[in-house]
Protein backbone atom coordinates (compact mmCIF):
# COMPACT_ATOMS: atom_id res chain seq x y z
CA UNK A 1 0.00 0.00 0.00
CA UNK A 2 1.43 3.32 -1.06
CA UNK A 3 0.93 6.79 0.31
CA UNK A 4 0.48 9.60 -2.20
CA UNK A 5 1.50 13.10 -1.19
CA UNK A 6 -0.58 15.74 -2.98
CA UNK A 7 0.58 19.36 -2.70
CA UNK A 8 -1.98 22.13 -3.07
CA UNK A 9 -0.16 25.02 -4.73
CA UNK A 10 3.52 25.65 -4.29
CA UNK A 11 4.95 23.84 -1.27
CA UNK A 12 8.68 23.93 -0.51
CA UNK A 13 10.30 20.77 -1.90
CA UNK A 14 12.44 20.35 1.23
CA UNK A 15 9.33 20.39 3.42
CA UNK A 16 7.64 17.82 1.17
CA UNK A 17 10.75 15.63 1.30
CA UNK A 18 10.75 15.89 5.11
CA UNK A 19 7.08 14.94 5.32
CA UNK A 20 7.73 11.99 2.99
CA UNK A 21 10.63 10.79 5.14
CA UNK A 22 8.47 10.97 8.28
CA UNK A 23 5.69 8.98 6.62
CA UNK A 24 8.09 6.28 5.40
CA UNK A 25 9.56 6.04 8.90
CA UNK A 26 6.17 5.83 10.63
CA UNK A 27 4.35 3.52 8.22
CA UNK A 28 7.11 1.73 6.31
CA UNK A 29 5.27 2.28 3.04
CA UNK A 30 6.52 4.03 -0.08
CA UNK A 31 5.49 7.65 -0.58
CA UNK A 32 4.85 9.05 -4.05
CA UNK A 33 4.90 12.80 -4.66
CA UNK A 34 2.17 13.95 -7.04
CA UNK A 35 2.11 17.09 -9.16
CA UNK A 36 0.71 20.19 -7.44
CA UNK A 37 -2.96 21.06 -7.84
CA UNK A 38 -4.93 24.18 -6.97
CA UNK A 39 -6.83 24.51 -3.72
CA UNK A 40 -10.55 24.36 -4.56
CA UNK A 41 -11.94 27.89 -4.76
CA UNK A 42 -15.27 26.86 -3.24
CA UNK A 43 -13.50 25.89 -0.01
CA UNK A 44 -12.59 29.51 0.80
CA UNK A 45 -15.00 31.06 3.32
CA UNK A 46 -14.60 34.81 2.99
CA UNK A 47 -16.22 35.73 6.33
CA UNK A 48 -13.56 33.68 8.14
CA UNK A 49 -10.64 34.23 5.75
CA UNK A 50 -10.09 30.47 6.01
CA UNK A 51 -10.65 27.34 3.97
CA UNK A 52 -13.16 24.68 5.02
CA UNK A 53 -11.25 21.40 5.37
CA UNK A 54 -14.32 19.29 4.51
CA UNK A 55 -14.53 20.91 1.07
CA UNK A 56 -10.80 20.54 0.51
CA UNK A 57 -11.11 16.82 1.31
CA UNK A 58 -14.10 16.43 -1.01
CA UNK A 59 -12.04 17.88 -3.87
CA UNK A 60 -8.95 15.86 -2.93
CA UNK A 61 -10.90 12.62 -3.36
CA UNK A 62 -10.90 13.20 -7.14
CA UNK A 63 -7.11 12.75 -7.20
CA UNK A 64 -6.96 9.43 -5.40
CA UNK A 65 -5.67 6.48 -7.41
CA UNK A 66 -6.00 2.81 -6.61
CA UNK A 67 -5.78 1.75 -3.00
CA UNK A 68 -3.21 4.38 -2.00
CA UNK A 69 -3.75 6.62 0.99
CA UNK A 70 -3.78 10.25 -0.14
CA UNK A 71 -2.44 13.13 1.95
CA UNK A 72 -2.95 16.69 0.76
CA UNK A 73 -0.52 19.36 1.94
CA UNK A 74 -1.51 23.00 1.77
CA UNK A 75 -0.29 26.32 3.03
CA UNK A 76 -3.69 27.88 3.64
CA UNK A 77 -5.42 28.28 6.98
CA UNK A 78 -7.94 25.45 7.45
CA UNK A 79 -10.92 25.14 9.76
CA UNK A 80 -13.68 22.64 10.36
CA UNK A 81 -17.25 23.18 11.52
CA UNK A 82 -17.25 23.99 15.22
CA UNK A 83 -13.49 24.60 15.39
CA UNK A 84 -11.54 27.84 15.00
CA UNK A 85 -8.77 26.05 13.08
CA UNK A 86 -7.39 22.62 12.30
CA UNK A 87 -3.83 21.55 11.61
CA UNK A 88 -5.33 18.77 9.51
CA UNK A 89 -8.35 16.60 8.95
CA UNK A 90 -8.95 13.04 7.77
CA UNK A 91 -11.70 11.14 5.99
CA UNK A 92 -11.37 7.57 7.26
CA UNK A 93 -13.77 5.79 4.88
CA UNK A 94 -12.14 7.35 1.81
CA UNK A 95 -8.54 6.98 3.11
CA UNK A 96 -7.70 10.64 2.48
CA UNK A 97 -6.41 13.44 4.69
CA UNK A 98 -5.10 16.98 4.47
CA UNK A 99 -2.71 19.02 6.58
CA UNK A 100 -2.00 22.73 6.58
CA UNK A 101 1.46 24.18 7.13
CA UNK A 102 0.22 27.69 7.86
CA UNK A 103 -0.25 27.51 11.63
CA UNK A 104 2.76 25.21 12.04
CA UNK A 105 5.17 27.97 10.94
CA UNK A 106 7.06 30.00 13.53
CA UNK A 107 6.93 33.15 11.40
CA UNK A 108 3.13 33.25 11.72
CA UNK A 109 3.67 34.03 15.41
CA UNK A 110 6.27 36.78 14.91
CA UNK A 111 9.19 34.39 15.44
CA UNK A 112 12.12 33.66 13.12
CA UNK A 113 11.59 31.04 10.43
CA UNK A 114 12.65 27.55 11.52
CA UNK A 115 12.38 25.03 8.69
CA UNK A 116 13.54 22.07 10.78
CA UNK A 117 10.85 22.77 13.39
CA UNK A 118 8.23 23.18 10.64
CA UNK A 119 9.18 19.83 9.10
CA UNK A 120 9.01 18.09 12.49
CA UNK A 121 5.57 19.53 13.16
CA UNK A 122 4.35 18.70 9.66
CA UNK A 123 5.61 15.12 9.99
CA UNK A 124 3.68 14.66 13.23
CA UNK A 125 0.47 16.11 11.79
CA UNK A 126 0.84 14.06 8.60
CA UNK A 127 1.34 10.81 10.53
CA UNK A 128 -1.54 11.75 12.86
CA UNK A 129 -4.01 12.41 10.04
CA UNK A 130 -2.99 9.31 8.11
CA UNK A 131 -3.31 7.35 11.36
CA UNK A 132 -6.99 8.27 11.26
CA UNK A 133 -7.25 6.80 7.74
CA UNK A 134 -6.10 3.51 9.25
CA UNK A 135 -8.94 3.67 11.77
CA UNK A 136 -7.09 5.07 14.78
CA UNK A 137 -8.85 7.58 17.01
CA UNK A 138 -7.36 10.16 19.33
CA UNK A 139 -5.14 8.89 22.12
CA UNK A 140 -4.99 10.11 25.73
CA UNK A 141 -1.19 9.66 25.84
CA UNK A 142 0.21 13.17 25.32
CA UNK A 143 3.39 11.77 23.75
CA UNK A 144 1.56 9.61 21.19
CA UNK A 145 1.33 10.96 17.66
CA UNK A 146 -2.43 10.24 17.79
CA UNK A 147 -2.92 12.68 20.67
CA UNK A 148 -5.22 15.55 19.63
CA UNK A 149 -3.34 18.80 19.04
CA UNK A 150 -5.37 21.72 20.31
CA UNK A 151 -2.32 23.98 20.12
CA UNK A 152 1.24 24.06 18.83
CA UNK A 153 2.41 23.10 22.31
CA UNK A 154 0.49 19.82 21.95
CA UNK A 155 2.13 19.19 18.59
CA UNK A 156 5.58 20.04 19.90
CA UNK A 157 5.21 17.77 22.95
CA UNK A 158 4.00 14.67 21.16
CA UNK A 159 6.36 12.34 19.32
CA UNK A 160 6.14 11.14 15.73
CA UNK A 161 5.65 7.56 17.00
CA UNK A 162 2.55 5.62 17.94
CA UNK A 163 2.33 4.68 21.62
CA UNK A 164 2.29 1.10 22.88
CA UNK A 165 -1.53 1.15 22.81
CA UNK A 166 -1.99 2.60 19.30
CA UNK A 167 0.83 0.76 17.49
CA UNK A 168 -0.76 -2.70 17.79
CA UNK A 169 -4.10 -1.31 16.52
CA UNK A 170 -2.42 0.07 13.40
CA UNK A 171 -3.22 -2.41 10.63
CA UNK A 172 -1.14 -1.58 7.58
Amino acid sequence: MAIDLQPFGEIDSGVLAGISAGLVSAFGNPVRLKAAINIPGNSYIEDRNQYLADLVLADLKRYQTGDARLLGVTDVNLFSQGLNFVFGQADYPNRIAVISLTLLKQENYGLPEDTALLIGRAQKEAVHELGHTFGLGHCQDGACVMHFSNSLIDTDVKKINFCRHCQPRLVL
